[in-house]
């Protein structure tokens, strides 16, 4: 696949063995039984190395999957209301965009309307203002505010970067620190 005549080779120790006609670069890598990889085809001449190339194709998958896991997973968690949501269903669902906020995540909030209440969108927008109110030290809104005939939504976004990374996120509880939180929670008024 080696398209140019003359190549720069690096032998399988990382060393540079010099210029070479790409027919006597392919021997070489015979005679070992290893393969002859382009690394930097754009350099002149261009740079082949020795090596396996099964194994360098597995070490660079490797490497991808070990920056994958590390990255920071940002989702858009959705949470829906109602223009005559009670005080509880409201500070519950606060509580949840809370969390969702501090996890690093994105938070759509929708105000359904149904029937009647799509004659007075302004209670669709009054539940907004105050979830906006509610959240304004935490978040920011990100985009602007979308009206349907059905619904009004927007998206809100944390201030700060924090969050956990895939690894921390997915980590399991140990039995004594849930029942501690449920204790912590027992006792709060």
């Amino acid at each position: 696949m080696i398209q140019a005549k003359e190549v720069r080779i690096i032998d399988e120790e990382k060393k540079q063995i010099g210029i070479l006609p790409l027919s006597k670069a392919l021997s070489i890598a015979g005679e070992k039984g290893l393969d002859l990889v382009e690394i930097a085809p754009q350099a002149v001449p261009p740079v082949c190395r020795i090596m396996d190339y099964g194994k360098f194709l597995y070490e660079l998958h490797k490497k991808e999957h070990e920056a994958k896991k590390h990255q920071k997973q940002i989702q858009v968690k959705e949470i829906k209301f109602r223009p005559k949501i009670s005080i509880h269903d409201y500070t519950f669902k606060m509580r949840h965009i809370q969390r969702f906020l501090d996890d690093g995540n994105k938070v759509r909030i929708t105000i359904m309307l149904r029937g009647r209440e799509r004659a007075r969108p302004e209670l669709a927008q009054q539940i907004l203002d105050r979830v906006l109110e509610d959240t304004k030290d935490v978040a920011f809104l990100d985009g602007d505010i979308k009206r349907q005939s059905w619904s009004v939504s927007t998206l809100i976004s944390p201030t700060k970067s924090g969050g956990k990374d895939a690894k921390a996120k997915n980590a399991q509880r140990g039995k004594k620190e849930v029942q501690g939180n449920r204790k912590k929670e027992d006792r709060s008024p």
